[in-house]
C-alpha cells in the first residue's frame, strides 16, 4: 500500500499555524534514514506482513541543551557500590579472565548480569550525560501499566504540539484514531516522538508525564536522571547515566508488553483512508535497533531489545539485553567518541561478547539496586515502599504482523507466540528469551 508522507516539517508547519509560534531552530539536521535493507534470510522467511513500505522520514532528535563536560566528575554517585562512583574503567578479573575489548570509545558504559544484578564491568557508570531516546525506556516503564493496549484515542493537533524540530516520527496524524498498542509500536520501533506526545496527552499532558517519570526514576533509585522531556529530545538539564539506563531496561523487562514491544523487529502501522476506499491503509515500520534487525551491522545472536537513541548532544546511546545459554546480560553504551557508522552497536556487541566470556571469571564491581532499596553510600536513595505497577494487559496479543526476537539463545528468530513472553521464573528478569523445551 502507498506510504503516507509524514515528515517533521509537516508537524512543525501545522503546529505553527495552530499556535502562532515557531519551534526552536536546529543547528544540525540528521539525514532521513534510507529504506531498510533486507533482513537476514531466516527473518525474511518469517515475515507475515509483506514487504516493508518506505518508512517515514526519521531524523534524530536535535539539540537544545548545553554540551556535556569533556571529562567525568572526580566523584559521582555511589548507588550500587563505591567503585561505580569512580571515574574510569572498573573491573576486577580473576585469574584467567578475558581482557576487556580494546576498541571501546564510549564516554560511559556498563555490563551487568540481568538476573543477579551483578555489574561485571563499567566505565564512568554514573556520569550524567544526555540520554537521547534511551530515555523512552523510562517513559514506557512509567506509562505502560496505566493504559490497556486496546484503548483508542483520536489524535488532536494539540497532542502533537511541543515536539522539537527534526524529531523522529512514526507518522501519527491528527484526526485519526490509534490504539495504545499502535502508539507503543511507534515508540519502540521508530522512536516516534509523535507517539510519545500522544501517549503523554492521554496521560494528562507532558508536564504531568514528566513528573511521573521523575518520580518513577526516584523509586528505581536512578538518581543520576533528571527528566525534562518525555521523549529524550535534547534539553538543558536533561541527563541520565549508563547505570540508570540499565535500571530502566531491567525494570521495564519485568513487563510483558515492554518485552513484546522492545523485541519486535517489524510491524504494520495505521495509515490513512485513501480517496474512494473504505479500508484504512497501513505501512511497514522497522525497529531502529540495528543489533536486532541486522540493518547495517550483523544482528547479534541472542539479542532481545532494548532501546537506542541518537541526538546532537547525546551522540549515539544504546541499551541492549541478550542471552547466551542460561546467562542474560544487559549492556549500555553512551556516546562513543569513535565516529564510525554504527559504532554504538559495534561496541555494545564487543561488550556482550566479553561479558558472556567473562561471566564467572570476574568479581562484581557493583550491583544494580532493586526498586525502593537504598543505594550504597547514597543518603537519598531510599525508595517509596509499596510502590507497585499492575499489568495493564495480559501477555500475548497481536503485533500487527510483526516478528519478534524470542527464544533466540542460538540466534534464530521465531514468530511471536501468545505464551512466548509469559514465563516468569524469578525476579529480577523473566525468561524473556529462554528457549522452551521441545521434549
Amino acid at each position: 500500500m502507498p506510504t503516507p508522507s509524514f515528515t517533521s516539517t509537516h508537524v512543525r508547519d501545522r503546529t505553527r499555524k495552530s499556535t502562532g509560534k515557531s519551534v526552536r531552530h536546529s543547528s544540525r539536521r540528521t539525514p532521513a534514514r534510507r529504506a531498510a535493507a533486507p533482513l537476514a534470510a531466516t527473518a525474511a522467511a518469517l515475515l507475515l506482513c509483506g514487504p516493508l513500505a518506505a518508512a517515514p522520514a526519521h531524523a534524530a532528535d536535535q539539540p537544545g541543551g548545553a554540551t556535556d563536560a569533556v571529562k567525568p566528575p572526580a566523584h559521582m554517585s555511589t548507588v550500587g557500590g563505591k567503585r561505580l562512583g569512580r571515574p574510569g574503567t572498573q573491573v576486577d578479573p580473576k585469574a584467567g579472565a578475558p581482557a576487556l575489548p580494546k576498541e571501546l570509545s564510549g564516554k560511559s558504559w556498563l555490563v551487568a548480569d540481568a538476573e543477579s544484578g551483578d555489574v561485571l564491568a563499567s566505565h564512568n557508570a554514573h556520569w550524567q550525560l544526555p540520554p537521547a531516546s534511551t530515555l523512552k525506556m523510562l517513559f514506557a516503564d512509567t506509562l505502560l501499566p496505566k493504559m490497556p493496549k486496546t484503548k483508542t484515542h483520536k489524535v488532536q493537533l494539540s497532542d502533537l504540539e511541543g515536539m522539537g524540530e527534526g524529531s523522529s516520527l512514526v507518522g501519527v496524524k491528527e484526526n485519526y484514531t490509534y490504539s495504545v498498542h499502535d502508539l507503543w509500536l511507534g515508540v519502540f520501533l521508530r522512536s516516534g516522538n509523535d507517539a510519545v506526545h500522544v501517549l503523554s496527552a492521554m496521560n494528562g499532558g507532558v508536564p504531568a508525564t514528566v513528573r511521573e517519570m521523575q518520580a518513577h526514576a526516584k523509586h528505581l533509585n536512578a538518581r543520576d536522571t533528571h527528566v525534562v522531556t518525555p521523549d529524550g529530545y535534547d534539553e538543558k538539564g536533561q541527563v541520565s547515566s549508563a547505570y540508570d539506563l540499565t535500571l530502566f531496561a531491567r525494570s521495564g523487562l519485568q513487563k510483558a508488553d515492554f518485552r513484546e514491544y522492545c523485541s519486535t523487529a517489524t510491524a504494520q502501522f495505521p495509515g490513512t483512508f485513501e480517496k474512494g476506499k473504505k479500508k484504512r491503509s497501513s505501512f511497514g515500520i522497522q525497529n531502529t535497533n540495528r543489533l536486532l534487525t541486522g540493518f547495517g551491522v550483523e544482528p547479534y545472536k541472542g539479542i532481545a531489545g532494548v532501546k537506542n537513541g541518537n541526538t546532537t548532544n547525546a551522540g549515539a546511546t544504546f541499551t541492549g539485553v541478550a542471552q547466551r545459554g542460561s546467562r542474560v546480560l544487559l549492556v549500555t553504551v553512551m556516546n562513543p567518541q569513535e565516529k564510525e557508522a554504527n559504532e554504538v552497536y559495534k561496541e555494545t556487541a564487543r561488550l556482550f561478547d566479553w561479558g558472556f566470556k567473562a561471566a564467572g571469571s570476574v568479581n562484581p564491581v557493583g550491583t544494580l539496586v532493586r526498586p525502593g532499596a537504598p543505594g550504597a553510600s547514597h543518603p537519598s536513595a531510599g525508595g517509596e515502599n509499596g510502590h507497585k505497577h499492575a499489568q495493564a494487559s495480559t501477555d500475548g496479543g497481536g503485533s500487527g504482523g510483526a516478528w519478534t526476537a524470542v527464544g533466540i539463545a542460538g540466534g534464530s528468530l521465531a514468530l511471536l507466540g501468545a505464551v512466548a513472553f509469559g514465563v516468569h521464573r524469578r525476579w529480577p528478569l523473566p525468561e524473556l528469551v529462554r528457549r522452551r523445551s521441545r521434549d
